[in-house]
């Protein structure tokens, strides 16, 4: 009378082999990967570019809310490192969004179009074929009615 419960290994295991959470796992195995990536063109491209401008290292930019901000004395916001960790996101952001997210989202639209069309074939084929079962019909009581007159 009493239904066995899974075992906590059992639920583990049912989670881990789940399909999210292997693509979960593959996402942040290549999202670190790819930050590694967008973090060199940052320091490698983007720093000298702006450095162009000042200083080719952007945590050097820095500005001071004290009346003196030598060495640890004083209070100092490194801006330049904002910067650049913006700059990463932003970069990391935009080439996910146009290299993953808008093409499958256009690959979606596509199969679910086609779906769709599909779906609206089906309905005319079975409106037709009701119409000509109606037609049918129709036909044989209207023979039947004719053709066959009882006394």
């Amino acid at each position: 009378m009493s239904e066995k419960k899974p075992s906590v290994w059992e639920g583990f295991k049912a989670f881990l082999m789940r399909g999210n959470v292997v693509d979960l796992a593959v996402a942040v195995v290549i999202g670190a990967a790819f930050t590694n990536i967008v973090n060199s063109v940052v320091k490698g491209i983007i720093n000298p570019l702006v450095g162009a401008i000042g200083t080719k290292n952007l945590d050097h930019y820095s500005s001071c809310l004290s009346s003196s901000c030598k060495g640890q004395q004083g209070i100092t916001i490194l801006w330049g490192s904002v910067l650049g960790a913006t700059l990463s996101f932003v970069i990391t952001a935009a080439v996910v969004y146009f290299l993953m997210v808008l093409p499958m989202a256009k690959y979606l639209a596509r199969v679910e179009a086609r779906r769709k069309a599909k779906e609206g074939t089906r309905e005319v084929i079975e409106v037709t074929e009701l119409e000509v079962l109606k037609e049918i019909r129709d036909a044989l009581v209207a023979q039947r009615g004719s053709g066959h007159r009882e006394p």
